[in-house]
């Protein structure tokens, strides 16, 4: 059987490439017939947008760009979890959405690589480009941050945290640790600080270097030891200073590894992406053994909406609870401001960003109105965007250095869900 679907999916991606070929050497109307017998298929379907991925080393950018765009107002149900439905029949404006992705696919806006969008429980719009690919993972850069906060959360869920430990101090879950070699208030950092990304933590380039040069410093929890040992004095002030850096997101897998059992590695592989169904990822551990807590995993589209599915359903997956409520609550709506902070991805109908437990807050305007956006956000334009109030969640991969991202959903997106009226806005 196996032998048999992997026989299939080698014809199907030889035919496209012939189909490809075959393209530019002939006039569109020829080209569109045969990319039509591709999606009036189901089972082609998908099997056109995907790549052979026997070899558990094919990274992102060993497979070659896609030559047509792959956009689906239907996606196919393949049993993994999520819900399917039809892009117009199942909520939004059908023709807004299709001329978005037209255009992106001719090039005129960013380089994206795939954008899926759910509403109302399903997924109602699939489409690929360039790397983008249905079973290929995309390097997701800092939207790692936020899945490292789910993962603190499922800690919680399952017992080993509490809420109420989010306002104890980082160094005392980790037994390993010297405090008398800490610098002066490094007593005072939280967990509810290292999810709003104001450790107080002032480490410089030279310093970071050093931590290179003798990799045995960093290893476990030493790695801890040698910051909060080595950073500026955490004063009042850094500590209510958001920070993009300062070592946030490193804090807290250490917390994770230090209260589950085995290790943080193991329990994100088994408590929270094993629980969605989640196999096919990346994640890389970094110069201390243990997960990166900021960047280094990649996952595919699908499972970013899986993980989007998570939050905006208050921490429920397939009706379990598998992170509490309030954690969900806290982490996609503002708890701080970020001040002068560039907003990444925005733009004209952008506002008033803000920042909760490793998720990105902001307004986004339509026409005389305002929703409230959460999202996770990765350099090179990886976003999973939320907008609780339209029940609307908005995945873009890409490889755009200055993606528009955010304002593109305001302004391109939204409208085709709010069409006969805008109810409930925050």
């Amino acid at each position: 059987m196996i032998t048999d679907i992997k026989l299939k999916l080698v014809i199907a991606i030889a035919v496209l490439s012939s189909f490809s070929s075959f393209a530019q050497q002939s006039d569109n109307s020829a080209a569109d017939q045969v990319q039509h017998a591709f999606w009036k298929n189901p089972n082609l379907k998908y099997i056109a947008t995907e790549w052979p991925i026997d070899d558990d080393d094919l990274k992102f950018w060993d497979v070659p760009k896609l030559e047509k765009a792959f956009i689906d107002t239907a996606p196919t149900d393949r049993n993994d979890g999520l819900i399917v439905g039809n892009l117009g029949t199942d909520g939004g404006d059908k023709d807004m959405i299709v001329k978005l992705a037209q255009e992106v696919a001719d090039g005129q806006l960013d380089e994206i690589d795939s954008l899926l969008i759910a509403h109302k429980g399903k997924l109602v719009f699939e489409s690929y480009y360039s790397w983008g690919r249905a079973n290929l993972t995309h390097p997701q850069a800092s939207a790692t941050k936020t899945y490292t906060g789910l993962a603190l959360g499922r800690a919680i869920q399952l017992g080993y945290l509490t809420m109420a430990d989010l306002n104890k101090p980082v160094v005392s879950f980790l037994k390993e640790l010297d405090p008398t070699s800490f610098v002066e208030g490094a007593e005072k950092i939280t967990l509810h600080h290292a999810l709003t990304r104001r450790t107080g933590i002032r480490i410089s380039k030279e310093q970071r270097e050093e931590f290179d040069k003798y990799p045995d410093q960093i290893k476990g929890q030493r790695m801890v030891q040698t910051i909060l040992g080595q950073s500026e004095p955490i004063t009042s002030e850094n500590l209510n200073s958001f920070s993009y850096g300062a070592y946030s997101t490193g804090l807290v897998m250490q917390v994770i590894d230090a209260v589950v059992p085995g290790t943080a590695e193991e329990f994100i592989k088994n408590e929270l992406l094993g629980k969605m169904g989640i196999t096919t990822y990346r994640w890389l551990l970094g110069p201390s053994g243990l997960p990166e807590g900021g960047w280094k995993s990649s996952l595919t589209s699908r499972a970013m909406v899986k993980l989007g599915t998570l939050a905006i359903n208050k921490g429920k997956w397939n009706g379990e609870q598998l992170i509490p409520e309030a954690f969900i609550t806290k982490a996609t709506n503002g708890i701080i401001t970020t001040g002068d902070y560039k907003v990444y991805g925005g733009g004209k109908d952008i506002s008033n960003q803000g920042y909760g437990y490793l998720w990105w807050t902001a307004d986004m305007k339509v026409g005389d109105k305002s929703y409230l956006s959460a999202s996770a956000q990765g350099g090179g334009g990886q976003f999973i965007i939320l907008i609780e109030n339209l029940d609307l969640m908005v995945v873009v991969t890409s490889h755009e250095r200055h993606p528009s991202t955010l304002q593109i959903t305001a302004e391109r997106i939204l409208p085709a869900f709010v069409q006969g009226g805008i109810i409930r806005v925050k």
